[in-house]
């Protein structure tokens, strides 16, 4: 049986960009794109539960719990139609953005082309923090090859319809692991104590969502999240622009933007960052959006 629920974002929000987005790795572990569709298991107050997301013709989700065998209950539809919302960062007002855009040469063109693009985010703390000690100097199609391997081994699943779909795996999993156990998996050293360090942080309740949160504003999050061994200032941006929502979040130093400026720039070399400095200056408090954007461009 098949139930379904609709949510209706507020425009502009293009489901096409944004599931562009979503395959840019044939890699990815977390979610499966299916012609136009969405799948990913979702946690919930009980068990994770696999919901189907599949756009309209007017940009609306159509959201469907295909492997359940009776109704979803009124708590279950609202964890969904929430968990969706949140993922596309529905609830932000880009207009702002768009103007600030229309006058910056940088990112006019390029917000015009992807128009109705949203931040994808994160929801899950322990993930974006690993996904951000996953991805240091290593390329991206490396970096999803060790979070694949992560994933599988360490977290829960469910297989439907031939498809294994997974969880990424809990802090208090990973806490209770060795080192040894991720270096065979390749990672280094290093990687794994940040690992099993930032998990138990969480496991043992220094480190929450909602601790970071109640802080009063992003740098001071920054700080907090960089205090701990493994999260510098490009991991603790990233998460602050992909978990934690703060559109004025800015990884300076991601090698992605570089190459994006480069790119968009159209010389040989990437500008330094002093140089990135200066050609942010006029994005205030919209620079997470404006790195999302340039990312958009080299793929």
């Amino acid at each position: 049986m098949i139930h379904a629920i609709t949510i209706h974002p507020p425009a502009p929000f293009s489901s096409a960009h944004i599931i562009d987005y979503l395959k840019r790795s044939s890699n990815e572990c977390l979610f499966h794109v299916e012609n136009n569709a969405v799948l990913r298991l979702i946690p919930t107050a009980s068990n994770p539960v696999l919901i189907r997301i599949t756009p309209d013709h007017n940009d609306s989700l159509i959201i469907e719990f295909p492997a359940l065998n009776e109704d979803p209950s009124q708590e279950l539809r609202e964890t969904a139609a929430r968990y969706v919302w949140e993922w596309f960062d529905c609830e932000r007002d880009l207009q702002p953005f768009y103007e600030l855009a229309e006058q910056d040469d940088l990112l006019r063109d390029t917000v015009k082309q992807f128009h109705g693009l949203r931040v994808v985010g994160i929801d899950d703390l322990f993930e974006a923090l690993s996904w951000g000690i996953m991805g240091q100097q290593i390329n991206l199609t490396f970096a999803y090859t060790l979070k694949r391997r992560f994933v599988e081994r360490f977290g829960s699943s469910l297989e439907w319809n031939g498809q294994c779909y997974f969880t990424f795996p809990a802090p208090e999993q990973i806490a209770a692991l060795q080192v040894s156990d991720l270096t065979e998996m390749q990672f280094t050293g290093r990687k794994s104590e940040y690992l099993i360090g930032t998990a138990t942080e969480i496991a043992e309740g220094r480190l929450s969502k909602e601790q970071l949160m109640a802080l009063e504003d992003w740098p001071a999050i920054e700080k907090a999240l960089t205090r701990i061994r493994g999260i510098g200032p490009w991991t603790a941006n990233y998460v602050l622009m992909r978990c934690l929502r703060m559109p004025a979040a800015f990884p300076l130093e991601d090698a992605g933007l570089h190459n994006a400026l480069k790119y968009l720039m159209q010389r040989p070399d990437k500008p330094s960052l002093a140089e990135i400095k200066q050609l942010s200056s006029k994005w205030g408090d919209w620079k997470a959006y404006a790195t999302f954007y340039l990312w958009r461009t080299l793929y």
